[in-house]
């Protein structure tokens, strides 16, 4: 039986208890920074290449727009208008055919950084789509 790659578009989003459906997740990354060394009686005219820190770029998630669900805007209130940072634990997963997690990405100490509502346009045959980005202090694969 052949083996195929596992499709992208069937996945859900948790918060805390809450699950939220979205149209795209990005930014699912990791990267270590490069320190690059050489020492002055070094016969080599090269540098030394190491792993330096570890970082990772912020995650951004689109979902239509619903009336009455302002949680986004409601989340990045509260960490910008009152000085204090709720930061929550995101688990993103990727489903098989049968919504068993294949893949489960765990991100630590996540918060707002930005939150924007769909653009509007007159002549537009599209839904209204709404998009929060979060930093957090890590990304893992969970087994």
């Amino acid at each position: 039986m052949a083996e195929y790659p596992i499709p992208k578009f069937h996945f859900e989003v948790k918060w805390g208890d809450t699950t939220i459906g979205f149209t795209e997740v990005t930014g699912l990354d990791r990267q270590v920074d490069v320190i690059e060394y050489r020492e002055g009686q070094s016969k080599d005219y090269n540098k030394v290449k190491m792993p330096g820190l570890q970082k990772s770029s912020n995650i951004t998630m689109k979902r239509g727009t619903f009336p009455n669900k302002t949680e986004y805007f409601d989340w990045f209130k509260e960490v910008n208008n009152l000085g204090k940072i709720e930061r929550r634990t995101i688990t993103i997963k990727l489903l098989n055919e049968v919504h068993q997690p294949v893949f489960t990405w765990s991100v630590l100490n996540a918060f707002p950084v930005k939150v924007q509502a769909s653009d509007l346009k007159a002549d537009a045959n599209e839904i209204a789509v709404e998009t929060i980005e979060i930093a957090h202090e890590g990304i893992s694969l969970v087994k």
